[in-house]
């Protein structure tokens, strides 16, 4: 199956725009509950008013709250951004650190965003567990379904599964899969490139011509 996804998806990888890690981690954060493209349109503001962590955790909030607005919860994100900033400025002299162990104590990171950190930015394999990864990976029962509603879990039981290697890569196969093809609530089974290994294949339509008409090229994040 991940053959075919990579395949299927040689363009895949990660969606948010960057150039270098604070941006990446920026943009992760900002990502929550709206779309990659609605990130990528704000952030080019962002990152000139605020281009690095010493910058941004002296910004103002009402400037930061101004240009993040339209990516909702404006507020909290906005009291992430600050508290993170300072924490990469007090414990880091700044910069982003490339551990996972030094990522998940950084205020407002956890496991999901410091691995598309790591592996997009730092390449450092791992595995982005989102509501898409999750979905699909409970879908093809890669894992057991009382180990799919803990993303830890899942992350663990996936990992065993792939080549270290692959884990990056995986996670952008996955998530393309599932934004494009595998829906949540009406996958298109009829025109999947994995049907024929996939257990949960009727979940949406099987005609092929209905199933087409249900693929995108970009889904929400």
């Amino acid at each position: 199956m991940h053959r075919v996804l990579a395949e299927t998806y040689p363009e895949a990888g990660c969606e948010l725009d960057f150039r270098n890690p604070f941006e990446l981690l920026v943009a992760t954060v900002l990502s929550a509950q709206t779309t990659d493209r609605r990130v990528n349109a704000i952030t080019p503001a962002l990152f000139a008013a605020c281009p690095d962590a010493p910058a941004m955790a002296a910004a103002q909030r009402a400037d930061i709250e101004e240009i993040i607005r339209s990516t909702g919860f404006f507020r909290a994100k906005t009291d992430s951004l600050l508290r993170l900033s300072a924490a990469l400025v007090e414990r880091y002299d700044g910069e982003v650190p490339g551990r996972l162990a030094d990522l998940v104590t950084l205020p407002g990171v956890g496991r999901k965003t410091a691995n598309v950190v790591l592996g997009n930015a730092f390449d450092v394999p791992g595995l982005t567990v989102d509501t898409h990864f999750a979905r699909l990976v409970r879908r093809f029962q890669w894992v057991p379904e009382d180990v799919a509603k803990d993303p830890v879990k899942t992350e663990h039981a996936v990992a065993a599964i792939f080549p270290r290697r692959d884990w990056t890569m995986l996670s952008h196969r996955l998530i393309w899969h599932g934004r494009r093809c595998c829906h949540a609530k009406k996958p298109a089974c009829g025109a999947c490139p994995v049907a024929h290994w996939c257990p949960s294949y009727g979940t949406g339509p099987i005609d092929p011509v209905v199933a087409a008409g249900l693929l995108t090229t970009q889904g929400p994040a």
